[in-house]
């Protein structure tokens, strides 16, 4: 019987945390465009950044998504509807994520398989649309083996 060897892409070859937060802020502009009106680069690349840095409390992609508005929420408090985020900092959500996570969705009157459904598909669309795009946001890990 010959070896089999099987790799998890993310994670082992890829750090995908780019494409997952920048496809979290383009869902986020068609979830909450009202929101994401006004909001220039430097805010989003100041989101991704940090984006880098909470990437150990995300268990499933469309966390991502609750994630960019909640730092939106965070750097804009002239938009905050959320009973969490006033005073809350990166590492507050890092130690705190699974007791916020479900304020927010509360706070948000979200649904969890709603945030799914639309994480899903706009990064099935940016896949289909600009798939160099796409695959510039995943970054290979540079390690030697």
């Amino acid at each position: 019987m010959a070896d089999l060897y099987a790799l998890d892409f993310d994670g082992v070859l890829c750090d995908s945390c780019g494409e997952s937060s920048l496809s979290a802020v383009k869902a986020a502009k068609v979830r909450w465009p009202g929101l994401f009106d006004g909001v220039d680069s430097v805010i989003e690349d100041w989101i991704v950044d940090q984006m880098h840095i909470l990437r150990p409390v995300v268990e499933t992609g469309y966390e991502n998504l609750l994630l960019v508005r909640l730092l939106l929420e965070i750097r804009m408090p002239s938009i905050r509807k959320s009973s969490v985020s006033e005073g809350l900092t990166v590492e507050g959500i890092l130690e705190n994520w699974s007791k916020i996570k479900p304020v927010i969705m509360e706070d948000w009157s979200e649904n969890r398989d709603a945030l799914v459904d639309l994480f899903g598909k706009v990064r099935d669309e940016w896949m289909d649309k600009d798939l160099t795009t796409w695959i510039g946001a995943n970054r290979y890990f540079k390690q030697a083996f």
